[in-house]
């Protein structure tokens, strides 16, 4: 079995993200750029499936600007047998990636396909469900545990209520949640190996997608800055402090 992996790109966690002065993006000049958290926990879920004997493949995926090797290459370094690199000028929306996911998956032909259940850029968490519509193949998001055995994937999710097992015919989407796994450590070796995997590149214009993108961003701008704290004497002066600023 094959199991096709979306593996986006983002600005890393650990960055304190700066509006650009005019409003019109985020600042990425400069910036560490790095896997989606959630994409490399749905990578280590698929290489561990490989281990497992369960999958004989796992390709990555990603749609990102021509500079993105590198990014695709920490990706094959954690162990996956190749790559694809959609090739597009801008970030895309969740039904264009969804759409451009579809295309691969019908060349591909993957078993599973495994996708974070949001990136940590945009946090729409959609583009998992939109393509299991797209492809008419089940789905089982924010997965914490995945067995396959049989054609079949059991997946334990998080509910309000606690947990919910759901079993589903594979073919597949399944997206991860943050308890599922603990992404491997890259060693050198790995980084030496994984420069002689394959690596096809595809325009965006070439898969004959249909934009999806529908939303308009009109102006970005920061969250309003803390204010600093006041200290009180007692209960009293508290509820008083509270009931000035309208919040009683």
């Amino acid at each position: 079995m094959k199991i096709l992996v979306a593996y986006k790109r983002v600005v890393d966690y650990n960055v304190r993200i700066q509006v650009k002065p005019d409003g019109s993006g985020v600042i990425t000049d400069g910036v560490k750029l790095s896997a989606n958290p959630f994409d490399e926990i749905a990578l280590e879920e698929a290489l561990r499936l490989r281990e497992k004997g369960i999958a004989s493949e796992v390709v990555i995926a990603t749609i990102a600007p021509a500079d993105a090797q590198p990014h695709l290459r920490n990706g094959l370094a954690m162990g996956a047998n190749r790559a694809i690199h959609v090739v597009a000028d801008a970030a895309v929306q969740p039904l264009t990636a969804a759409r451009v996911l579809h295309r691969l998956v019908e060349k591909e032909q993957p078993g599973l396909v495994i996708l974070g259940k949001q990136a940590i850029d945009d946090d729409a968490s959609q583009t998992g469900q939109m393509l299991a519509t797209l492809w008419g193949r089940p789905q089982a998001t924010f997965a914490s545990k995945v067995e396959v055995a049989e054609g079949r994937a059991t997946v334990v999710r998080e509910v309000d209520a606690g947990l919910e097992t759901l079993e589903v015919e594979l073919p597949a989407v399944i997206t991860t949640d943050l308890r599922l796994n603990e992404p491997r450590f890259i060693k050198l070796p790995d980084i030496m190996k994984a420069k002689s995997k394959p690596i096809e590149t595809v325009p965006l214009a070439e898969l004959g997608v249909e934009s999806g993108d529908l939303l308009r961003y009109t102006r970005y701008a920061p969250p309003p800055a803390r204010s600093r704290g006041v200290m009180v004497k007692d209960v009293p002066e508290l509820v008083a402090a509270l009931k000035s600023r309208g919040l009683l």
